[in-house]
């Protein structure tokens, strides 16, 4: 193992126990420092649905007690959707950014959503600053707008689950693939 890789963990699972704790404990002890060390290589990162929540400043699910803090790789609070009916389960359509590259052939298309809480605003770079190359941020709506994916380099992200979402998410998978 080299000095800037990352320690490999494995767990067994012999079928007894709470193995998904043990995995979720050890992916967030770890997992800050993985997709930074990525990142910084340049290497590419997609997020999914909490994937992508954690990717923002902060979120305030669960909806008790102060803001659980997020990784701060986009600013912003992730917060519970206000529509009449939560979780937003099912298909939604999206507004892809302009010059998505993930969207390429499915901007029109429907994906599969499961989610109750969302970013709802996209102030990452206030009007008049400088920004070399502004994240592509694409929206849905469910109740209120809320973003549904951000392109930000070799930082990707979905709110959406590409993997339910059939021939468009295969498609859209298809497309991060290509940009590796």
């Amino acid at each position: 193992m080299t000095p800037s890789s990352p320690p490999t963990v494995v767990v067994f699972d012999y079928g007894s126990g709470n193995v998904h704790s043990a995995v979720r404990a050890l992916e967030r002890a770890d997992g800050a420092r993985v997709i930074d060390v990525r990142l910084a290589g340049g290497r590419p990162v997609l997020g999914v649905c909490v994937g992508m929540q954690v990717l923002f400043d902060g979120s305030t699910e669960p909806s008790t007690g102060p803001p659980e803090e997020g990784l701060g790789e986009w600013p912003g609070t992730v917060d519970r959707l206000p529509a009449e009916i939560v979780p937003h389960m099912g298909w939604s359509t999206v507004s892809a950014g302009d010059d998505s590259r993930l969207f390429t052939g499915v901007e029109d298309e429907r994906f599969y959503f499961v989610h109750s809480y969302a970013a709802q605003d996209w102030t990452l770079y206030p009007e008049g600053s400088f920004a070399a190359v502004a994240p592509i941020v694409t929206w849905a709506t469910h109740g209120v707008d809320f973003v549904a994916a951000v392109e930000n380099g070799p930082l990707c992200a979905t709110q959406f689950h590409p993997e339910k979402s059939g021939d468009a998410g295969a498609q859209l998978l298809e497309n991060w693939v290509r940009s590796l």
